[in-house]
């Protein structure tokens, strides 16, 4: 079967000393202290070691051919996104990620699919990359969670989500800038408690704030099965129910309409999840996505869903059917001869 990855994130190599370039801090840079291996720095800081398959297309492949995953489809890390920087400054930082993606993707078409990170701080400029992004030949784009003090209702961001429905691109929503981090100091709280939260919020706000009533042919995927979400649709529905006057402020529909209107990835680590998640929302909503190349990601891409007692049909739909449709792409785009 095709497996195809919509979850797995990239960076280049060397990054520009954004810092001194823009007169100020706050950028990620990398330390290649050995070989195969550099350090994510913020103002010199430590943040995160990488390997070489964080950056090495070449790397990358040899461990999807270990894995048998056929196809990658490559976002950035989302600390790039660099929503709080200067708008034009954001705009060049995310103008080099997407060309490097691009590079990768036109290097390796059967092997690699890209998406782009925009200036979302900026929509009008948000907008003018995502319409690069699409011409250059990537799927979509990779938005955050939120985006700085606006969450993904706020009317600022509408017209990004209307173009990327009308650029027929899909959107990946990941989660990043937890909330709540002051109080989640130790433990790693902020990626196992803050991630799964912000997921939630994300879904909720786009669910809330009419979104997905107003642009029904959207295709929005939500990272880490939707985090929360789904273990928490019940509260949320009964909160729409018995309190319209807060929840169903402007949209009146029952959240549950939209369970089939976007997708989530199987990164849940759980048998029971998984099979919770199919029950929810059809294996036709749930697409493989491992987080690689992370160690909160699925260490053995696609291991969950083969390990799963289901007909052929539905861990095809799992393993690429729903990546693909998601995409606006085709199984036969990735026959390799």
């Amino acid at each position: 079967m095709l497996k195809v990855d919509i979850h797995t994130h990239i960076i280049p190599e060397h990054i520009p000393d954004y810092a001194s370039k823009f007169g100020y801090g706050g950028f990620i840079s990398l330390d290649h202290h050995k070989p195969c291996c550099a350090k994510m720095m913020i103002d010199g800081k430590f943040f995160r070691e990488i390997q070489d398959n964080a950056w090495d297309p070449e790397a990358r492949a040899k461990e999807c051919d270990h894995h048998h995953i056929d196809v990658q489809v490559l976002s950035t890390i989302p600390v790039m996104f660099s929503y709080w920087a200067k708008s034009n400054d954001a705009l060049d930082v995310s103008r080099f990620l997407n060309d490097h993606i691009a590079g990768i993707v036109e290097k390796y078409p059967k092997r690699f699919i890209g998406l782009g990170t925009i200036p979302m701080q900026s929509p009008e400029l948000a907008i003018r990359e995502l319409e690069r992004c699409m011409k250059m030949g990537l799927k979509g784009i990779q938005i955050g969670s939120h985006v700085n003090d606006w969450n993904l209702n706020d009317p600022n961001l509408f017209p990004v989500f209307e173009a990327a429905e009308k650029l027929g691109a899909a959107i990946f929503v990941h989660p990043w800038e937890m909330m709540g981090t002051e109080k989640m100091t130790k433990y790693w709280l902020p990626w196992l408690v803050g991630m799964p939260a912000e997921t939630s919020l994300a879904i909720c706000s786009m669910i809330f704030g009419g979104v997905f009533e107003r642009l029904p042919k959207l295709r929005v995927a939500f990272a880490h099965g939707g985090g929360s979400f789904p273990a928490t649709i019940g509260r949320i529905e009964h909160g729409f129910n018995v309190r319209p006057d807060l929840v169903a402020v402007d949209n009146k529909e029952n959240p549950r309409k939209y369970l089939k209107q976007f997708y989530l990835d199987s990164l849940v680590h759980d048998p029971a999840m998984l099979d919770y998640l199919i029950k929810l929302m059809g294996a036709d909503r749930i697409a493989l996505g491992t987080d690689y190349p992370f160690p909160l990601g699925e260490l053995q891409p696609g291991k969950l869903i083969e390990s799963m007692p289901y007909d052929p049909a539905t861990k095809e739909r799992l393993l690429s059917g729903s990546a693909l449709e998601w995409l606006a792409l085709s199984k036969n785009d990735f026959i390799r001869s």
